[in-house]
């Protein structure tokens, strides 16, 4: 597998304040990897300043070996990377397919075809194509919000707490669709606090704390590992 995304000994936060603290990581293409950890522990703000949303103080982030620390959001996206937010991630009062449409702002072409793929992918997005988005479930607004993002086709993306406030329903549905994803070779790194249901589906985790990795290994062994289960998934 190629590296897709570095984070080297970043320091990272808001106005002067360090939120991240000499935090590196990789991620190769077509990989899922989740960030788990304590509230206040960095995880939003680690997507944030990949994402050129927060300041980045020291270190660099690099993707596809191009150095994106200090690039603005938008430069960032036409890369080849998009992120999903946890909250406001949809246009509430526009259709369905008017934020589909949306997420394509950089296209010069293929629309039609990236539509299709991202249908093809969320079923009940078609269904509901002329429905206004405010009016969706919760698990229903998070599939638009991530086939909004899809849209770009991008190389990886970015999740901060996909399944946040779902019903559990939506909660397995989410991931199903988080393998599919990556089953289309498009790189998956997220933030979540459901911690056992994606280490499952996960190829790494890494334990945040105090803006620092504290654990990374595969999956099944940070569910498998006693310290973990106790510290951070509830015993």
């Amino acid at each position: 597998m190629t590296t897709l995304l570095e984070v080297i000994d970043i320091r990272a936060g808001y106005g002067e304040a360090d939120i991240l603290n000499g935090l590196t990581l990789t991620l190769s293409d077509n990989e899922i990897a989740v960030i788990i950890g304590p509230n206040g522990a960095g995880k939003s703000t680690l997507m944030k300043a990949i994402f050129g949303l927060v300041s980045v103080h020291g270190g660099d982030i690099r993707f596809a070996g191009q150095v994106i620390s200090g690039r603005r959001a938008d430069q960032i996206a036409k890369l080849g990377l998009s992120y999903v937010p946890q909250e406001r991630n949809v246009f509430a009062s526009m259709t369905v397919h008017e934020n589909l449409e949306m997420g394509a702002y950089l296209l010069r072409a293929g629309l039609r075809d990236h539509l299709s793929r991202v249908y093809d992918l969320f079923p009940q997005l078609q269904e509901r194509r002329n429905q206004i988005a405010g009016t969706l479930s919760g698990g229903e607004r998070q599939m638009l919000a991530m086939g909004r993002a899809l849209m770009l086709d991008p190389r990886l993306l970015l999740l901060d707490e996909p399944t946040a406030a779902l019903a559990p329903r939506y909660v397995a549905e989410t991931f199903e669709r988080i393998r599919e994803i990556r089953s289309q070779g498009i790189g998956v790194l997220m933030v979540e606090q459901n911690a056992r249901q994606a280490l499952a589906v996960a190829d790494r985790g890494i334990v945040l704390v105090m803006g620092q990795n504290r654990f990374e290994d595969s999956g099944p062994k940070l569910l498998a590992n006693r310290e973990i289960a106790e510290m951070y998934l509830g015993g």
